[in-house]
């Protein structure tokens, strides 16, 4: 036990023993001898401390820098509690400052000042005298009573923290107190903070300090309005680790160059407010509703309409707050913008926070005008209208909001039509009456009536965007209008209804028009018209859109025909279609519906998938469960059908799923389903009353067959719908198909299925591009007459035996999408390289050389399944053809399906020969060249001085211009993977015959080093001096996001294959990143982390046993794998990247600090002159240090050495760049001293911790990654690993594990992030980073299965 001071133990002030507290050292300090003092406390039982800090077992500070400051915590029954901040003021926190010998109290922070708490709260309206010796001889509420939340910890801070009291502050004029104007308090005067260099982290320290969370934005530009009082503070400039506002670097207090026009605000994320400053709609009266406009860079700009549909639009409703997305209107509908256009090809899954979550070209590129626009209307909820004093919320007096300001409406003019306008805004059904004269009370006196004289034609998305006049004086609240709704849930269910089918949400489509009802002709009928159907009935989304009477033939009139929404309509009535009545149809064509929102009425809460769960049920518009009496599979039948969810496969009892929420009721007993009903409601059932609680809830598992309809089937990757690669929907994860057996006939149930008329082909060969996901289905075998997909027989699920290169692709005779030409490479020994010829008009013909590029020969490689594209020879390099030259000055971007494709002049067009006959070689040629070129004097036939046959003589290149490109070029053409440098100086000695070669310019897509620019065959005024060398390597790293990072992949005798991941570790790691000259090693990564190989390359390596200083990954021991390993066991690895060109100085750790780099083998400083978050990005990448944190400037971390020179001005990266050396920058001359030199900040790098244990030698094991804290997964946790921790930590030994793991003692569940899954180590590494392992954040694992570890210093 450690008691501090040698023959001392530590006592708390007051005790009879003695009468200090703090350490054993100085006067009135009390010694007693160590065994005296061991015998009272035996037999009294007083508590010993087992730390520096006195009494620290019952009391604590904690979540600060200092322990004499923090969130006060109190030890009670053996657990750790808080206290709260009820009375809580600056003598009781001077009594815990004297209890833990920390001087006076500077103040009592109360508000979570310290971070909220996670355990009991222990201590409520403590109020001490003063005088006390600890805390717990204050008056205060018994133990464990209190009416507080964790928002209201109480906090210290004491006088030897050695942190300066912080100023007061608030948040003013908000709608919350975590969101508002900047206001502190100094001097006893309150003022506000100028906006100059306010941000994001400025704003987080505020919102920490407040308790409030963390920032959502930090506005500023007066957005709460303007100050009156002093401007206190300007030019912040937080770093985000701050306590409090004051602690951060400013202008001094009350200097400023500021307005109130400036003032800053904040929004915490628990104030309650969807923060709305980045986004917003324009022109028109409701904020739900306009033109769309972003902020970026500090100025609004529009967003185009290309690809402009609902989902985007369901975004931008959901982050304003604005409830659902009533239509996402194109062409400028609000009115044309006059800023920047923004973004443009925005793509949102739907499930986006923000509209900046998702995918779109990056900021300001686009090929819009302001005529392309895009809006939204959103439902507006009740944040623009609502209906109060009513029997429900679809029943009451009308209130709108007009310009912030709630009112009521006056009943002139009020009708049935306006209604339905409140009805549909509100999702509550149709309009069942318009009430006048008060009739649920009159509004507030102090609230204006804001409408009279209302003129709607019923259609309208908002009230608010219905003519209407003033009504200044001319109405009183007596004259409140009034509605009522018939809170259906179903919008508009009364002209249009779907018929003779399982539930109300599928079947036939019906229209009510001229009072009697009619079908819908299935021409031109597809998933957009089907999906307004289903909104407009409020039945969610739209599954499929099947014709041919799928649902049986009407008998009535056909109403409609040649339906065409775009899909953002209100109703069905809204979509372009012939006149009513005109068609040239029978009722064999009559269309139908299924839509997803059966689940109106029924849904399985808490399973695994939305096919099995606890059985919930809408009754009367409330939600309740049903009770397991008498609940059997006849019931759970009529579940799945309704939700569609295939077959019934097991009926629940006893809450299984979990019980439902206490204050839900149970609102069924004894349900006695026939199995053949539409929907559960429909059976009959007995009220329950009291005789089931939640402990008997019925649960329900379908068969969930995986594929409902359409709505689970897309074709992706190419500019129509009706052509692309085959993706199914499967557990709510799309996937694709592989291509076994694809044929025409899947092709054409596919094209029928999504209304795309006939299949034209069914490509095979990821033909559309490779998916990234689940390969759902196998083995598809179509007769092609079936109705859907699902029809046909399959192997589902995700195992199979197929790769992304076998993706199956699908082209629709509706797709506008001509047939890709054939295409053919001649004149080589591979059907993967040679002469490109294609077919037209039945006749094969060539493709001239003419703006002849790699991407170009990219899209012939993808379109033959050849692989990539390793170059684009010209000048007829395989031979001239002899027929017609089809093809000029083709211009590929690279993303095309088919060389056909893509841009060129017209077929037949040209001014070429055919000794401009373009060639391709593709990566699975197999081809290399090795004859005319060597690499002399090396380490191996991949490395040395660069020699070339010539006139049946070799000779030397010189290093004239000699650059990577060129190396890569040779590289390539030896077969020896990529070149890491291109070295000149006769690196690799001087040769004796002729120099052949001078001034190479290669581009880098030439098969040769004879086919790139160069002076004439021996033409050069170089000497031996200057022969050019090369280093290839044979070890590759890919899949990763650079270079630098993926799986590993090695050439053994000249075959490519991977490496099992069986004993790879950090040693390994490092010698393939000295290979590839890719910095140190930072992660041995298991488990096909980046991906498995392709199924064609063999595992080539297995227990590979490197050294660390090994030359090539080649000379290192391994064994054969024979057939020991698989592809899923692929080994990877991640290397620090280029860091030998940049470092991190003078920061308080390895990713922070001055950014220093190195060019020609100087060492300097970059100036700050145009330094951005973006350039950090991509220092922080190349250093592995996480994501960027922050971009500073003016010497913040300390000045450079005067004799090191500054490098680089106005550095201008993307972000994407793998190292800072490779961004575009200019030479700073004498434009930069020293105090310009620019800093970069980067999340803090890996560390570990052992959590919630008696000491810091054991506890729950949580990781440090990306700044963040998370846990361990058990799986394959071993003693080695154990041991590793204990090393790194400095605890000795760790304590063996018990026999069986679930034995092994835990400390609580973590929370949060499970960083880090299967770790291996060898037991020799310096740090649990260096242990083989998974991906960050990869595991298979919940929090039950954090690993703890215990090492022997305890």
């Amino acid at each position: 036990m450690n008691m501090g001071f040698p023959g001392c133990l530590l006592l708390p002030a007051g005790h009879p023993l003695g009468r200090s507290s703090a350490a054993c050292a100085g006067a009135g300090k009390t010694k007693i001898p160590i065994l005296l003092v061991w015998l009272w406390a035996s037999m009294t039982g007083f508590p010993m401390t087992d730390s520096d800090i006195p009494e620290l077992t019952q009391l604590r500070l904690v979540n600060s820098l200092n322990r004499c400051a923090g969130r006060v915590e109190v030890l009670h029954n053996q657990q750790w509690g808080t206290v709260c901040d009820d009375g809580w003021d600056i003598t009781d926190a001077g009594v815990v400052c004297k209890q833990l010998g920390c001087g006076t109290a500077l103040s009592a922070p109360r508000g979570a000042r310290f971070g909220r708490g996670s355990d009991r709260v222990w201590l409520d309206e403590v109020n001490c005298a003063g005088t006390e010796a600890a805390l717990s001889d204050c008056k205060t509420r018994p133990w464990g009573d209190n009416d507080c939340t964790h928002k209201e910890d109480a906090g210290v801070v004491c006088s030897d923290s050695g942190i300066s009291e912080v100023a007061q502050i608030r948040l003013v004029n908000g709608s919350s107190r975590c969101a508002g104007r900047v206001e502190v308090l100094p001097n006893q005067q309150w003022g506000t903070v100028c906006d100059d260099n306010w941000d994001l982290q400025d704003a987080g320290v505020v919102c920490r300090q407040l308790g409030c969370g963390t920032a959502l934005s930090a506005p500023g530009g007066a957005r709460f309005g303007r100050g009156s009082d002093h401007i206190w503070l300007d030019e912040v400039h937080c770093a985000g680790t701050e306590v409090a506002l004051s602690d951060c670097r400013a202008e001094p207090w009350g200097a400023s160059n500021c307005d109130h026009g400036e003032d800053a605000g904040v929004v915490c994320s628990d104030a309650g407010i969807s923060e709305v400053a980045q986004i917003r709609l324009v022109n028109s009266r409701s904020h739900c509703a306009g033109r769309v406009e972003v902020l970026h860079n500090q100025q609004w700009g529009t967003v185009c309409d290309d690809n402009w549909d609902l989902q985007d639009a369901g975004v931008v409703c959901r982050q304003l707050g604005c409830g659902t997305a009533l239509s996402a209107p194109r062409g400028a509908r609000f009115g044309q913008g006059s800023d920047r256009i923004w973004l443009d090809e925005v793509n949102c899954t739907g499930t986006e926070v923000a509209l900046s979550d998702c995918r779109a070209r990056p900021w300001g590129e686009n090929n819009c005008n302001h005529r392309e626009d895009a809006g939204v209307v959103c439902s507006g909820t009740s944040s623009d209208v609502r209906l109060v004093g009513g029997p429900h919320r679809c029943a009451g007096r009308v209130e709108v909001r007009l310009d912030g300001r709630w009112g009521t409406v006056c009943d002139d003019g009020w009708g049935l039509s306006d209604v339905a306008v409140v009805c549909r805004q509100l999702d509550c059904g149709t309009a069942m009456e318009a009430l006048s004269g008060k009739v649920f009370g009159p509004g507030n006196e102090s609230d204006p009536v804001l409408m009279t004289n209302v003129e709607c034609q019923g259609t309208e998305a908002a009230l608010g965007s219905c003519p209407y006049t003033d009504p200044e004086d001319l109405c009183q609240h007596d004259e409140d209008a009034g509605a009522r709704c018939q809170d259906a849930g179903i919008s508009e269910v009364a002209q249009i209804r779907l018929a003779n089918g399982p539930s109300r949400c599928a079947g036939r489509v019906e229209v009510l028009h001229n009072q009697q009802w009619g079908t819908v002709c299935d021409d031109g009928w597809d998933l957009q018209d089907a999906g307004v159907v289903c909104r407009q009935l409020g039945c969610g989304t739209a599954l499929s859109a099947p014709g041919g009477a799928r649902f049986g033939r009407g008998s009535d009139r056909i109403w409609l025909d040649d339906v065409n929404c775009t899909g953002t309509e209100a109703a069905l009535s809204d979509c372009r279609a012939r006149p009513w009545g005109v068609n040239n149809c029978t009722h064999g064509e009559d269309a139908g519906v299924v839509c997803s929102g059966a689940s109106s009425d029924v849904r399985l809460i808490g399973g695994p998938h939305r096919c099995a769960g606890r059985v919930e049920v809408r009754l009367d518009g409330r939600w309740g469960t049903v009770c397991d009496d008498g609940w059997d599979l006849g019931d759970v039948a009529v579940v799945c059908r309704q939700l569609g969810c295939g077959k019934a496969m097991e009926a629940l009892s006893g809450k299984v799923f979990g019980p439902g929420n206490e204050s839900d009721p149970v609102l069924m007993l004894n349900v006695q389903c026939q199995g053949t009903e539409a929907a559960l409601g429909s059976c009959p059932y007995m009220d329950p009353g009291d005789h089931c609680q939640h402990d008997e809830d019925a649960g329900a598992r379908c068969q969930d067959a995986g594929i409902s309809e359409v709505a689970q089937l897309r074709l992706v990757n190419s500019r129509s719908r009706c052509a692309g690669r085959v993706e199914v929907l499967h557990n709510q994860q799309w996937g694709t198909v592989c291509d076994d057996g694809w044929d025409l006939q899947d092709a054409g149930v596919i094209c029928r299925q999504l209304g795309c008329g006939t299949a034209l082909s069914a490509p095979r060969g990821a033909r559309f591009g490779r998916g990234s996901d689940r390969i759902w289905l196998n083995n598809v075998n179509c007769a092609g007459t079936e109705v859907a997909l699902s029809d046909c027989r399959i192997w589902l699920g995700g195992k199979n035996n197929c790769n992304h290169g076998e993706d199956a692709g699908v082209v629709c005779s509706d797709s506008d999408i001509s047939e890709p030409a054939q295409l053919r490479l001649v004149n080589s020994r591979s059907r993967c390289a040679g002469r490109v010829e294609v077919l037209h008009n039945q006749q094969w013909g060539t493709v001239c050389d003419d703006s002849w590029d790699i991407q170009d020969a990219l899209v012939v490689c993808r379109q033959l399944g050849c692989g990539t594209a390793l170059s684009a020879p010209g000048r007829a390099r395989f031979g001239r053809g002899s027929d017609r030259i089809w093809l000029d000055n083709v211009n590929c971007t690279g993303t095309e399906a088919a060389l056909s494709d893509c841009r060129a002049q017209p077929w037949g067009v040209n001014n070429c020969n055919h000794g401009e006959d373009a060639g391709v070689v593709c990566s699975d040629a197999g081809i290399s060249e090795v004859a005319q070129i060597r690499l002399a004097n090396g380490p191996n036939h991949c490395a040395g001085r660069v020699e070339v046959l010539h006139n049946q003589q070799w000779g030397t290149v010189c290093d004239d211009s000699w650059d990577l490109q060129d190396a890569g070029v040779v590289c390539r053409q030896l077969g020896c993977g990529t070149a890491l440098s291109a070295l000149g100086g006769a690196r690799f000695g001087r040769g004796s015959d002729r120099i052949w070669l001078a001034n190479v310019n290669c581009r880098g897509t030439e098969v040769a080093l004879s086919d790139c620019r160069t002076r004439p065959w021996g033409d050069n005024n170089c000497t031996h001096g200057e022969d050019a060398g090369v280093v290839c390597t044979d070890v590759r790293l890919v899949g990763g996001p650079h270079r630098c990072a993926g799986r590993v992949e090695v050439r053994l005798d000249g075959l490519w294959g991977t490496v099992c991941d069986d004993g790879w570790g950090l040693s390994d790691v490092a010698v393939v990143c000295r290979q590839l000259g890719c910095g140190p090693a930072m992660e041995a990564l298991s488990g096909k982390v980046f991906g498995p190989g392709p199924k064609s390359e063999p595992v080539l390596m297995m227990d590979v046993q490197c050294q660390g200083t090994e030359a090539a990954l080649g000379s290192c021991q391994y064994m054969d794998p024979g057939d020991l390993c698989q592809h899923d066991e692929d080994a990877g690895a991640r290397c620090q990247g280029a860091s030998s060109d940049v470092r991190l100085v003078d920061g308080p750790h390895r990713c922070a600090g001055r950014v220093e780099v190195r060019l020609d083998g100087r060492w300097g400083t970059v100036c700050d002159d145009g330094w951005d978050i973006s350039d950090v990005a991509v220092v922080c990448r190349q250093l592995g240090c996480g994501p960027a944190m922050e971009a500073l400037s003016g010497k913040g971390f300390r000045p450079g050495v005067k004799s090191d020179p500054v490098l680089m001005r106005n550095v201008q990266c993307q972000g994407t760049e793998a190292v800072l050396g490779s961004c575009p920058n200019t030479d700073p001359g004498d434009l930069c001293q020293h105090d310009k030199d620019a800093g970069a900040r980067c999340k803090e790098p890996f560390a570990l911790r052992l959590a919630d244990g008696p000491g810091k030698c054991s506890g729950r094991l949580e990781v440090r990654y990306d700044g963040l804290w998370g846990t361990v997964c058990d799986s394959d946790w071993s003693d080695t690993n154990a041991q590793v921790v204990c090393r790194e930590l400095r605890c000795g030994q760790a304590k063996p594990l018990a026999p069986k793991l679930q034995d092994w003692p835990r400390f609580r569940q973590g929370t949060g992030k499970i960083w880090l899954d299967n770790i291996r180590c060898k037991g020799t590494e310096e740090t649990l980073q260096n242990c083989a392992h998974h991906f960050w954040g990869y595991h298979n694992c919940t929090h039950q299965k954090d690993i703890s570890v215990i090492c022997q210093d305890n």
